[in-house]
């Protein structure tokens, strides 16, 4: 019996030993991939090219989108599965992955398409990404339990943040007069909102009675709309703790990952039951039993979903790693086709390009279609 227990004592030790290894955040680094960080006139990366044959500098949408047919182009680096990918704000000239080899990289979506920067610094799996406004800082969650702040252009961590627990979604707000807030949704059923110049945690949203999946900005930013592992969608006034709307019912099941349509008026959820339900995003937020769209495997999946840029289309991945495109007025599925050997986790449409569309699986790859 004392052998137990001076093994136990002994064991306990090690593990707090090796607990905090692990608790303590990792060393960040940074590694520029290209040699030309400048082009001809001294503008970096972040600057959107303009020989591109599509004005990505423009503010309205393409007249008329279009189902992309062919794999245009691979992006490979990362060495397992890609968890996230982000356009660059506005211009959509660079794309942001976070993957589950623990790294983020940013690539060119133009001329030749390479990896300009990878960023180091998790331990575990990085779970989530999000820019900010001008994109030269943007956010990575990891299952590490840290939030970094990453100044884009050079690589340099500028900030961590962590609650202790795993972050499962980041958003910045995207109001340009409070670009240094933003907010969490956790594993301990919270929302958590940081201010990055104090680092302080300045408003917690505790209603939730799950994991915290997905955020998404509504109303002109005035409110948020969050998801959970309870299966409710609840709404939220900014800077108000407790939720102003509470959706849940018994035939709802959970909706890890959530879009808003580019005119604004409407919420597509990825339904765990294998649909894509929509929700008006204005003030009733009711669901539209019209609109539900189906025939692809997402059951356990957080695949992301988009509209393409003109509304006509909806994109997801599915389970399968194939890709689905559906019409949104009359809610048809007007293709599928196997994107990726693993889960199709994110599905994105180009903003500017009529029928440009990256995917990103599970395989590592992150492919783009035209």
């Amino acid at each position: 019996a004392e052998v137990a227990e001076e093994l136990e004592e002994y064991l306990a030790k090690k593990q707090k030993l090796g607990k905090k290894i692990d608790d303590k955040p990792l060393e960040e680094k940074t590694v520029l991939h290209i040699k030309d960080i400048v082009d001809y006139q001294g503008r970096n990366f972040l600057h959107p090219p303009q020989d591109v044959g599509v004005n990505l500098r423009s503010d309205s949408p393409p007249d008329r989108c279009f189902i992309p047919k062919v794999e245009i182009h691979c992006w490979r680096g990362h060495t397992k599965g890609v968890a996230a990918i982000r356009w660059f704000p506005k211009s959509a000239h660079l794309l942001l992955s976070a993957s589950m080899d623990c790294r983020v990289k940013i690539w060119e979506v133009y001329k030749e398409r390479r990896c300009i920067r990878t960023y180091y610094g998790h331990r575990q799996a990085v779970r989530d990404i999000c820019f900010n406004n001008r994109g030269n800082k943007f956010l990575s969650a990891a299952y590490d339990r840290y939030i970094k702040l990453w100044d884009t252009e050079t690589g340099e961590c500028i900030s961590r943040f962590t609650s202790r627990k795993i972050p499962y979604c980041v958003k910045f707000n995207p109001d340009d007069d409070k670009q240094d807030l933003f907010v969490a949704g956790t594993s301990d059923k919270k929302i958590i909102c940081w201010d990055v110049r104090s680092g302080e945690i300045v408003q917690e949203y505790d209603r939730h009675l799950g994991a915290v999946n997905s955020i998404t900005f509504v109303d002109e930013n005035r409110r948020f709309v969050t998801t959970s592992d309870d299966k409710s969608l609840r709404v939220w006034e900014w800077d108000i703790p407790v939720d102003m709307k509470y959706i849940a019912d018994p035939t709802m099941h959970s909706m890890p990952s959530v879009t808003q349509s580019p005119n604004g008026k409407w919420l597509a959820c990825q339904s765990m039951d294998n649909k894509i339900v929509i929700f008006s995003a204005l003030n009733r937020f009711k669901l539209n039993r019209k609109k539900t769209f189906t025939g692809h495997m997402v059951a356990g999946y957080a695949c992301s979903l988009d509209f393409s840029p003109d509304m006509s289309y909806i994109v997801s991945g599915d389970a399968d790693g194939k890709c689905y495109v559906w019409d949104w007025k009359t809610t048809k599925l007007f293709k599928k086709w196997k994107a990726h050997d693993s889960v199709c986790i994110a599905a994105l449409w180009h903003p500017h390009e009529p029928s440009k569309v990256a995917t990103a699986g599970w395989d590592g790859s992150i492919k783009y279609w035209d």
